[in-house]
């Protein structure tokens, strides 16, 4: 494009800076603008998205149509369908009359469709109905209705990541990016960021006749080394603030620090929900933290499974050394009973194990009392009691509670 025709576009339509990316997204609108293609508009919120799909439709045959913004995160869940779509009268409650909705009133025209990650799944298959056929039912109704709407949109969230997630249809997505634009975030454009704190400055001077604000050389280095995670939303916000709350009309570091929040870590672009909200991501990592804890309650159990083995096999070598002879028969048909624990005894998780209480060697008693030694070792510290012991702290409360050592 041109230099004299984007200076055109920007005039007309008030848009301050010359960074290359702006000019870049700028002519993308006025190229695809002519063709009846969907686009999507990519970009962190406060970055001017909304100027774009004006752009389109302004210079697109669909001029001298009607055009509508709308704010697909405003509408309530309940009624987003019947505000799109349209509905059939008493389709609802306080459904006095027929309504056409707004793919019935902008027929011909364009639809900007803003906040569209915002969209519930059930309304994202109505609006993939409408990019593929044109054709759409309203709420309550059973006739097919007929619209030709060119769709432009736009999100602040990251649409890969919410179609991974499940909040996003993929078919959709590829609908509406058949053209796609990034505007740039306010960090980004460079010296863009002094250019609207003077047009700012200078209309809050003009609405409410007070002397304009103007900045110093090391407060223009500030306002440009700032991240902006509100983009041009926040600057026009802290200028107004600056303009009627500064006592200076020369704005310096020290004077702009004020203003600036200096705990503005992040300003990644990412998907937000609300607390909520439940998402795949959620319950992924619930079901992990579940299976870690799993995995670790069996590798303790097995664990004192070894142990217990071990002790058995002792004292039964020990036994078969002295003799069987020499034991009471109460005892040699106690040990002999004792089965060898198999690997499938050690992964039964879902069974709660009963250790053995064979009548002379009383495993429960010795456990109890290596327990009591090892907490008198260290003063009552469980956790030390329990590394000693080679357990962990879960299996350490289970047993204090089981030996009534838990007071």
């Amino acid at each position: 494009m041109k230099t004299s025709e984007l200076q055109n576009i920007k005039q007309r339509y008030n848009i301050v800076g010359n960074c290359e990316a702006l000019n870049n997204a700028l002519d993308v609108a006025l190229k695809v603008a002519p063709i009846d293609l969907s686009v999507l508009i990519i970009g962190e919120s406060g970055v001017g998205k909304d100027i774009l799909p004006r752009i389109i439709h302004d210079n697109s045959p669909r001029r001298r149509e009607k055009y509508f913004a709308i704010n697909c995160g405003a509408i309530p869940e309940g009624t987003i369908d019947s505000e799109l779509f349209g509905h059939v009268k008493g389709s609802f409650t306080g459904a006095i009359n027929d309504s056409q909705g707004y793919f019935g009133v902008a027929d011909k025209g364009t639809l900007f469709l803003d906040e569209v990650g915002e969209l519930p799944m059930a309304t994202q298959a109505r609006l993939l109905r409408v990019l593929e056929n044109g054709e759409y039912i309203p709420v309550g109704g059973t006739e097919i209705r007929k619209t030709d709407v060119r769709i432009v949109a736009a999100t602040n969230v990251n649409i890969q990541k919410a179609i991974s997630e499940g909040h996003f249809r993929e078919d959709l997505y590829y609908r509406l990016n058949q053209v796609q634009i990034q505007m740039p975030a306010l960090r980004d454009r460079g010296e863009d960021i002094v250019l609207l704190f003077r047009l700012f400055a200078m209309q809050m001077a003009e609405k409410y006749r007070m002397d304009k604000v103007v900045l110093t050389d090391e407060a223009k280095h500030m306002l440009m080394r700032y991240k902006w995670p509100g983009n041009i939303r926040q600057l026009k916000s802290i200028t107004e603030q600056l303009s009627i709350l500064s006592t200076e009309r020369t704005i310096t570091p020290e004077i702009l620090s004020q203003f600036i929040p200096q705990d503005q870590e992040s300003t990644q672009l990412v998907a937000i929900h609300k607390e909520s909200d439940r998402t795949f991501e959620n319950e992924r990592e619930i079901l992990y933290k579940i299976l870690f804890e799993l995995r670790s309650n069996v590798n303790d159990m097995r664990h004192e499974m070894s142990t217990l083995k071990k002790q058995i096999e002792d004292v039964r070598g020990n036994s078969m050394q002295q003799g069987a002879s020499t034991l009471p028969a109460t005892q040699l048909t106690s040990l002999q009973s004792i089965q060898p624990v198999t690997p499938a005894m050690e992964d039964a998780v879902a069974e709660e194990y009963v250790e053995p209480e064979p009548e002379n060697l009383n495993v429960n008693d010795w456990s109890r009392q290596a327990l009591e030694k090892a907490l008198n070792r260290y003063g009552g510290n469980r956790k030390k009691a329990a590394q000693e012991m080679g357990i962990s702290d879960r299996t350490l409360y289970r047993r204090l509670k089981q030996y009534g050592l838990d007071k």
